[in-house]
């Protein structure tokens, strides 16, 4: 069943060479709009516009003098995945000066499944670059418009439908810088954007606090556990006792890695060590089926968000993913799912881990799985937050879970019964309550961060009417 009609005349067929109905369902709906409110082209409106480029870059940061580098994946709705920031050389760095981006720039996604997502740099991400497929937009200083309202407008159902109307027409997801500057940005009342901007300031506020929370207790893990991780023996070459195979069940060579071997070996020399499956409950993702899929454009009031393993930004699921499904699908998966739990990834790129906050309400996906501290927890003194923590740890959650990923073709997996294998530490109890009371605080303020980008959704949504 059709959900809206229009007509096209031969006219506006010949002249877009377009013959998709989509494209002038947005265009007739958009037009309407834009000639009840009059627009300006972005390129009127920044001072700046540019694409970025894809050096050799690091996953890791080597020397401190790395610069920052962000790919289209961590390009979120509202939201720039800092903790998946790659990084270039110091040298690299400055060889790319006309690509610099700075905090308050706006950074949108131009291709492929992230098209069109649009986030403000925050105060977080000091001088950075992007790679080609992300678009920096930096406003001129006397715009009535603000880098918080753009994002907001492009991230908007409205916003969606603009830049899909200006898709080249060879079927790719791509928005290429000649149909870029043309994009339109409709002339709004300043109340509007005055508001969406001190919200959406507060927001930023609020995330950026969140992730500084977090990063000081892993500082504190890190402190407190005092292992010198960077000792612990790696040699690439190496033997194993057929034995420790057999007993595993588990025959890649990874599980023998000495890294990951010395450096559980080094922990257990400290501290109590644990298998996870003595003191969780896990809970299992599910598989909606596709037919169930419902896009970011076409969501409704109560449809429930789908999160797969490329959904987890900055420790938590992402508020606007790209597939949602009807409440009767959550009503009969009944996953259960609730704040507090964490989330670990066992399929794709293993082992990201975040924590579901009170604003969320989700369907996860079967490459996930949810992590339920037990009864047999409470004497190790264990909270979610700690758990949460613990896996987040690179010689931890990325090195347990390696020790026991398996290759299915092509596709990395760890299954559920080798999570439960995975070992973590018990640090002393003032530790665990120090790193409980910021990841505590850290989510709370996640969760009042969402509410407020909803807040504004809603408001910039009802403007527009569509």
């Amino acid at each position: 069943m059709a959900l809206r009609i229009t007509t096209a005349s031969k006219g506006e067929i010949s002249s877009s060479l377009r013959f998709e109905a989509r494209y002038f369902i947005h265009r007739h709906i958009l037009t309407e709009t834009f000639e009840k409110l009059g627009y300006k082209p972005i390129i009127e409106i920044v001072d700046k516009m540019f694409t970025g480029s894809t050096p050799a870059h690091m996953d890791e940061r080597n020397s401190q003098d790395d610069a920052f580098f962000a790919k289209s994946a961590g390009v979120k709705r509202y939201d720039l995945d800092t903790t998946a920031l790659c990084y270039i050389t110091k040298e690299q760095h400055k060889g790319r000066r006309s690509k610099w981006v700075f905090p308050g720039d706006v950074v949108v996604s131009n291709t492929g499944k992230y098209l069109g997502f649009a986030s403000v740099v925050p105060e977080s991400v000091q001088e950075s670059t992007t790679n080609q497929n992300v678009s920096t937009l930096r406003l001129k200083e006397d715009s009535e418009y603000t880098p918080h309202f753009i994002a907001a407008y492009l991230n908007s159902n409205f916003g969606q439908r603009e830049i899909e109307s200006l898709l080249t027409r060879t079927g790719q997801n791509y928005l290429n810088s000649t149909n870029f500057k043309i994009l339109r940005v409709p002339k709004v009342d300043s109340e509007l954007v005055r508001s969406v901007t001190e919200t959406l300031s507060v927001a930023e506020a609020k995330g950026v606090r969140a992730i500084k929370l977090i990063d000081q207790a892993r500082e504190i893990f890190y402190s407190r556990v005092n292992l010198d991780f960077k000792s612990v023996d790696k040699h690439m070459f190496f033997s194993a006792n057929l034995r420790d195979f057999a007993e595993s069940d588990l025959w890649g060579p990874a599980f023998s890695y000495p890294l990951y071997v010395n450096t559980n070996a080094a922990l257990k020399e400290h501290w109590t060590v644990i298998p996870l499956g003595e003191v969780i409950d896990l809970v299992k993702g599910d598989e909606v089926g596709s037919e169930n899929y419902i896009g970011y454009l076409d969501r409704k009031d109560g449809n429930i968000s789908f999160i797969r393993t490329s959904d987890i930004v900055n420790y938590e699921t992402d508020q606007y993913p790209d597939f949602y499904v009807p409440v009767e699908t959550y009503q009969d998966i009944a996953q259960d799912i609730k704040a507090g739990d964490v989330l670990f990834s066992k399929d794709g790129k293993i082992g990201q881990v975040g924590l579901v906050t009170d604003a969320d309400r989700a369907i996860i996906a079967s490459g996930f799985c949810a992590l339920r501290l037990n009864k047999k927890a409470e004497k190790y003194g264990l909270t979610q937050e700690y758990l949460f923590t613990v896996l987040s740890i690179r010689e931890i959650g990325i090195y347990e879970s390696k020790r026991r990923t398996v290759v299915a073709s092509t596709i990395p997996h760890l299954r559920e019964e080798r999570v439960k294998e995975m070992e973590i530490p018990v640090l002393g109890k003032a530790a665990i309550d120090e790193i409980t009371n910021l990841v505590r605080e850290a989510f709370r303020l996640k969760a009042e961060r969402k509410q407020l980008i909803a807040q504004v959704r809603k408001t910039i949504d009802s403007y527009f009417d569509i």
